[in-house]
């Protein structure tokens, strides 16, 4: 259904609630909205459901709770004495986005083209929220700033805080079976909803566009100003790592590829569900990962590495991390207080990804010269009911577990379940994706194979952000409410 009058229904209903839309561009350029609209979110919380936080969509809000301007992009390097190699590795943090991840940007790429060309009617249809956890939550706070009701899917065995959060915004919740990889119950919901609920709008975020489209634009760009902040003369952006999850932040290595030609794209995953690195399958608990399937929106032609990273390893580096006996022993190897205090920046995938860099760094023997960057998508404020369960599970934490998980986990990361992809395994990695998209989900083997040979393909839906900007703009003038504001 797409149609004028269901345009003139969501102008109507932007009119009324008075909600302006950001551009891609003002999110990659956060000092271009209007100064009346910076002036107004002074006195707005981060997390508050006011339909300007759309403009905090960004990489690049003040690091605090409420009534934060816009600066320089939020990031968090990691020293050697905690990575154990010589490269240097920064993480994006993503706590300053509201609902505290990212995902909100992949969200909003996703929903807001359907919106401003007469495809989603919010007196109409429910925006749906497939997802393992991140997205749902980022796509209900955006459909409740934009007027639209949610719906999230996530599985059962996602953390606690996640639920209570949807529930609080008064989304529409389904809980599938399963946990961080069970991916195709998430999708047999899906079918489920198309076939009985036609006022349900799927928004996939892995077969979305809007998705990778909005980390091309906004997350390659931030990635790359933190690089040109932090180099040297001699300095080489050398590797961008990503778990992979729905590739829509990998989308980032597009970006960053045309600009540094010789960069390292890798892809991140769970060792116990190595999909990428073997076809393996299982369960896991790096959440924020979703598995046993390759997304239709990754580019694996850009890619370079697999890694898989186990998910123990990162259950110990969250417990070093944050527990008050690991921080009194990061203190005791010389570790400033302001780094020890930053480390909760990291939730459990980005912690991962962490370990993702570092191996990196190992595999390609990076010297001092070479910078990695990487994502921490959440912090650890949706994971302390994990550290409870752990508590519950393993005891009290002390220094000597410390000890041994720095050891073990960080400096001695080795170089094992990695592949540097040559030809031929990318084109197997990327032939996975028939069995779920064509045979399940109704993708065309010619668009498959146009993935792959037409190398106009990626380009010409990342592109379609410039025409997307058009349309927002036209939109909040047919709305009118953006004339208050300039």
């Amino acid at each position: 259904m797409k149609g004028k009058n269901i345009l003139e229904n969501t102008i109507t209903r932007f009119r009324e609630k008075q909600i302006i839309l950001p551009t891609f561009r003002q999110m990659r350029h956060p000092e271009e909205i209007p100064q009346k609209i910076r002036t107004k979110l002074s006195n707005i919380g981060l997390w508050d459901l006011h339909s300007l936080n759309l403009f905090r969509i960004t990489w690049k809000n003040e690091p605090v709770p409420f009534g934060g301007g816009f600066g320089k992009v939020n990031y968090l390097e990691i020293p050697s004495a905690l990575s154990g190699v010589k490269a240097r590795i920064v993480l994006m943090t993503g706590k300053w986005f509201p609902t505290g991840a990212h995902k909100v940007g992949a969200a909003y790429g996703c929903l807001v083209p359907r919106l401003v060309n007469g495809e989603f009617d919010p007196t109409y249809h429910k925006a749906v929220w497939p997802s393992t956890g991140n997205y749902c939550r980022g796509g209900a706070f955006d459909s409740y700033l934009m007027g639209c009701d949610a719906v999230a899917i996530l599985p059962e065995e996602m953390s606690k805080e996640r639920f209570e959060w949807l529930k609080e915004v008064g989304a529409e919740i389904f809980a599938t079976p399963g946990c961080e990889s069970n991916v195709k119950e998430i999708y047999d919901k899906c079918w489920d909803l198309r076939r009985n609920r036609p006022d349900c709008v799927i928004l996939n975020q892995f077969d979305e566009f809007g998705n990778p489209t909005w980390h091309f634009h906004v997350t390659g760009s931030a990635l790359e100003e933190v690089f040109n902040e932090i180099k040297d003369p001699e300095s080489r952006f050398s590797a961008f790592v990503s778990n992979t999850g729905s590739a829509g932040t990998i989308g980032a290595g597009d970006y960053l590829r045309k600009i540094y030609p010789n960069i390292k794209v890798v892809a991140s995953e769970a060792l116990q569900c190595p999909t990428l690195l073997n076809n393996g399958f299982g369960g896991h608990r790096i959440e924020g990962i979703g598995d046993k399937h390759v997304p239709w929106v990754h580019n694996v032609r850009n890619t370079d590495v697999v890694t898989a990273i186990d998910d123990e390893d990162c259950m110990r580096i969250m417990r070093l991390f944050n527990d008050p006996e690991g921080r009194q022993f990061l203190q005791s190897e010389g570790l400033s207080e302001g780094l020890i205090s930053q480390l909760s920046l990291l939730g459990i995938s980005g912690i991962a990804n962490l370990i993702g860099a570092i191996k990196t760094a190992r595999y390609f023997d990076f010297s001092e010269k070479d910078t990695v960057l990487t994502i921490a998508t959440d912090s650890m404020e949706l994971y302390h009911s994990r550290m409870e369960e752990l508590h519950q599970e393993r005891g009290a934490y002390c220094q000597m577990q410390a000890a041994r998980d720095l050891d073990r986990c960080l400096l001695g990361q080795k170089t094992d379940y990695m592949k540097e992809l040559s030809y031929q395994d990318k084109k197997a990695i990327h032939h996975l994706k028939y069995f779920t998209w064509v045979e399940q989900q109704g993708k065309t083997v010619e668009e498959l194979n146009a993935q792959w040979y037409d190398d106009g393909y990626w380009s010409a839906h990342f592109e379609k952000a410039h025409e997307w900007d058009k349309m927002i703009e036209a939109f909040n003038q047919q709305t009118g409410v953006i004339n208050e504001y300039i």
